[in-house]
């Protein structure tokens, strides 16, 4: 039996970590000690996975990564985010990468899960591993295999998403795609490289942002002509092959994410990807447009900005989730400071009363607070349970970006 040691136990590594001991021997590592000590008690903070899941099988958590030393197979899930303006930051690859090396031995194969753009792991992982002084392709062997766990999705979940599989060699693909295919319960899709692995992950997620740029800027553009975007949106689906996507806040870890490492990788070909810049840019804009129609409003229903208040329902970076990575919507509540009195963020969800940025995130509302704009960013199921125009102050009105609502007088949507 192989042993198996997973490098990085959040959102990714740890759903990957329950899934591979149903079947396999694991062993867990993760720098947050915090985190370890609490998965040692069962407990996941983060809420991915339930804490009776961590309980019923046997992973081994470590704040050592030596204690993985006797491995066969690591899979390192760290995150790749971003840096300065808008550039690749692969230190957590890198540091995660050097840790491996140090406990690397002959016949031992590396398998990385986090995004990247098309050539970055050979480029920079294959180099890192070496200080082990073993050879690739030799000694140690390389396995891709992009992660597509989607966070808060109870529906398309770990065992029900096929795995794009790659490796440096073909009898290594063989190994990792067995190893996957233990666990998933469709068919694992055997890519030719680890690029194209690379490079299909980027895809994904970069075809995701430019169609919800599209729909964004048409709905700016159908706000000028009186239309209701999404009642444009609901007759176009009539027809079969038409693909619909919603307007609204584009962040998180991914979408928000991925186009710029793919963007980055084409500049240093000598290739300026349009579509693909202008449609990031376009949603990473959306709060300073959202701020403007909110301006426009206000002045046309006679609203003092400078004295009025406002609620922001969801801080998440998208709907029924509890991270604010990334989140577009605390963008949104940072730029409303700057022009409103005051300014309420409302996350039931998120249940926590400041983050890392020293924002704070109401879990309730307080009894018979009233604002002058309420602002539906993100569409959590709980929120369908409130009734926002019960919030609103006499010339108020509510800013519905998901078109959640139903259509209501006071209720204007993006």
């Amino acid at each position: 039996m192989k042993l198996i040691g997973i490098f990085g136990l959040g959102y990714v590594g740890l759903p990957l970590a329950i899934a591979l001991a149903s079947k396999h021997k694991v062993l867990g590592f993760d720098i947050n000690k915090k985190r370890i000590k609490n998965l040692k008690l069962g407990i996941d903070e983060t809420k991915t996975v339930s804490d009776d899941e961590i309980k019923n099988v046997q992973i081994q958590f470590h704040e050592n990564p030596n204690s993985l030393k006797d491995c066969n197979i690591y899979i390192i899930t760290v995150p790749t985010p971003l840096k300065g303006k808008y550039l690749p930051d692969f230190s957590f690859l890198e540091d995660a990468s050097l840790k491996v090396s140090k406990i690397l031995n002959k016949g031992d194969i590396v398998i990385y899960e986090s995004t990247v753009y098309p050539g970055a792991t050979e480029d920079i992982c294959i180099p890192i591993l070496e200080k082990s002084s073993l050879v690739f392709n030799k000694d140690f062997y390389l396995g891709y295999s992009p992660e597509r766990i989607n966070i808060g999705d109870s529906v398309n979940t770990f065992k029900k998403i096929s795995k794009i599989v790659s490796a440096s060699n073909k009898s290594t693909l063989n190994i990792v795609a067995n190893l996957y295919q233990s666990v998933i319960d469709v068919e694992v899709y055997k890519a030719p490289s680890i690029k194209i692995a690379e490079a299909a992950k980027v895809v994904e997620n970069t075809q995701r942002d430019v169609n919800i740029a599209f729909v964004n800027e048409i709905a700016m553009m159908f706000s000028k002509f009186g239309i209701d975007t999404s009642e444009v949106l609901k007759a176009a689906s009539t027809k079969w092959n038409f693909n619909r996507y919603n307007p609204g806040l584009v962040g998180g870890h991914c979408i928000g994410v991925d186009p710029y490492y793919l963007v980055h990788r084409s500049i240093s070909y000598g290739f300026n990807p349009i579509i693909i810049s202008n449609a990031r840019k376009l949603n990473e804009t959306m709060p300073d447009y959202i701020c403007e129609v909110l301006k426009s409003k206000a002045k046309e229903l006679d609203l003092n900005l400078k004295s009025s208040s406002a609620l922001i329902m969801g801080a998440s970076f998208k709907e029924n989730v509890k991270d604010i990575r990334n989140s577009k919507s605390i963008d949104l509540y940072k730029k409303l400071n700057m022009i409103l009195k005051n300014v309420d963020l409302y996350d039931p969800i998120v249940k926590v009363e400041k983050n890392q940025k020293d924002i704070t995130i109401l879990s309730e509302i307080k009894q018979k607070k009233r604002f002058d704009i309420v602002i539906l960013s993100v569409a959590h199921d709980v929120f369908s349970k409130i009734n926002p125009i019960k919030l609103l102050n006499k010339k108020g009105f509510v800013y519905d970006i998901k078109s959640f609502y139903n259509k209501h007088p006071r209720i204007y949507r993006l």
